[in-house]
């Protein structure tokens, strides 16, 4: 449902028929034979670019209200919410008659993905178990990937139909917003969530089916330990500004930071904007979409595979070196031979390709999932809704930002914007050396002792012999479920 937005508003803007209808100065624009804007500025306009961003900043808003909702009634009921928004969303949207409605429907959308993005990252955290967390947890954003790639595919298709194949485009979305309707009638709500809101033997007899046996006790003490802690929260978003919350509380929001300054959705929202910007036809601009976004679900698959052997810091690092040289590769390119009219040489441009594909891939294996699994397994209970909210609303917010700036960036600063993403890249990776601590294979619960044994973020945890106490004993607790998984695989 995000992915398929993601990836529908880049073709869509590049479509005839839509821009004739809403953004005629643009169409006049692409197709003047006497354009003095040049190659980088064909697409330069607030109105359209606003097109794309108003859905983030509704998503923004909403990711507050799906705090709410999510802690006091469940992240069940905050998916099918979001199904809902969604479904009435795309309706305007496809069945737009001036503008106005149009981006009422992409707020609607934004509200709907604001929710989503809320809700699915916590369900998948709390219902997998911590050997599997990674792996499971990143099929969120595989399920965006594929979104991206559909949605590509079904530009390709729907440019080919003139004048009204962008109703078409726009109306698909409420496929997959449907099944997520009919999904979360049949899922089982977290038992994380049951046991914050008092349900006990429900959350057991939940763990216990999920887990697929009946000795579950160890977890479900630690899940009874984190409820009461965060049943003593009142106000969980004034809790998570506390000192001793500041580690997770950072590393999420500059994770988020760090994703979108990469430039990876200046790629995905804009790939046949951006490709016809560099000198492909209309067709040929849509097929290298489709491209790059195959490999960005195969690469999705790499991480869904590896994640959890591998570890998170090793994929951060090792896509930092490699979206760094695809990006400087493509400065390169476009600096020595993109002029302001005509087009790349036919080398150069499968040459970018390339480097888009490489630089896609790298994100697509550790910043694109990893920024969204990192946060939703190392806040504690207690800040767990609210955490996810700071971490949305923070991606949603630069996604925003990128959104409605990128095509005037890509006219005013021309080759340079991919010097920009460069030198984003390397703070990020810097960043990731010496903050980003390992957190594969510890369970949510155990995940203070984390900090308390980090170089710097130790000093934000309170030493007091209680919690070094706790620590040793969810430490304990954490040997007896391994024991008891590597018995329960024994007996199997």
């Amino acid at each position: 449902m995000f992915g398929y937005d993601v990836g529908i508003s880049g073709g869509v803007t590049s479509m005839d028929g839509f821009l004739q209808k809403f953004f005629p100065e643009v169409y006049d624009r692409k197709h003047s034979p006497n354009n003095t804007d040049g190659n980088y500025c064909k697409y330069d306009n607030q109105k359209l670019q606003a097109f794309t961003s108003s859905l983030y900043i509704a998503g923004l808003l909403a990711t507050y209200v799906a705090s709410w909702t999510s802690r006091r009634y469940g992240r069940r009921p905050t998916m099918q919410i979001a199904a809902a928004t969604f479904i009435i969303g795309t309706t305007l949207c496809s069945a737009a008659q001036n503008i106005i409605m149009l981006i009422l429907g992409r707020v609607l959308l934004g509200i709907g993905v604001g929710f989503a993005n809320q809700a699915v990252p916590l369900f998948l955290s709390e219902m997998a178990p911590y050997q599997i967390r990674g792996a499971l947890n990143i099929m969120f954003q595989l399920a965006v990937t594929i979104g991206i790639l559909i949605a590509n595919l079904v530009n390709f298709g729907t440019e080919k139909i003139h004048p009204w194949g962008w109703r078409l485009a726009l109306g698909l979305a409420g496929v997959p917003a449907g099944l997520l309707t009919i999904g979360s009638m049949f899922v089982l709500e977290t038992p994380n969530s049951l046991i914050e809101r008092g349900h006990l033997e429900q959350g057991k007899k939940v763990l216990q089916k999920i887990r697929g046996t009946n000795e579950v006790e160890a977890e479900y003490e630690d899940m009874i330990a984190a409820s009461e802690v965060a049943k003593a929260v009142k106000h969980p978003f004034r809790n998570i500004i506390q000192r001793r919350n500041r580690p997770q509380l950072i590393i999420a929001i500059v994770l988020q930071i760090s994703q979108q300054l990469t430039g990876i959705n200046a790629i995905m929202f804009y790939a046949p904007v951006l490709f016809q910007a560099l000198g492909f036809g209309s067709s040929a601009s849509l097929y290298s979409a489709v491209i790059t976004g195959v490999v960005n679900v195969l690469s999705t698959l790499v991480a869904v595979a590896i994640v959890d052997r591998v570890g998170r810091r090793k994929l951060l690092l090792e896509s930092g070196g490699q979206m760094l040289l695809a990006q400087v590769v493509i400065a390169f390119i476009l600096g020595y031979q993109l002029k302001d009219t005509g087009s790349l040489p036919s080398a150069s441009a499968i040459v970018v390709v390339i480097a888009i594909c490489v630089f896609v891939s790298g994100f697509a294996w550790s910043w694109g999932p990893l920024g969204w699994l990192i946060p939703s397994e190392t806040f504690p209970l207690e800040t767990r809704s609210a955490g996810q909210s700071i971490t949305v609303s923070t991606n949603l917010l630069f996604t925003f930002l990128i959104a409605q700036l990128f095509l005037s960036m890509l006219c005013h600063m021309k080759f340079y914007i991919f010097v920009f993403f460069s030198a984003c890249i390397v703070c990020m990776t810097l960043f990731t050396i010496f903050f980003i601590p390992e957190t594969k294979g510890i369970p949510i619960e155990e995940m203070q002792g984390l900090w308390a044994s980090h170089w710097y973020w130790k000093r934000f945890i309170p030493t007091d012999p209680v919690l070094e106490q706790e620590l040793k004993m969810r430490g304990s607790s954490l040997e007896r479920r391994h024991d008891d998984v590597e018995t329960g695989k024994e007996a199997t």
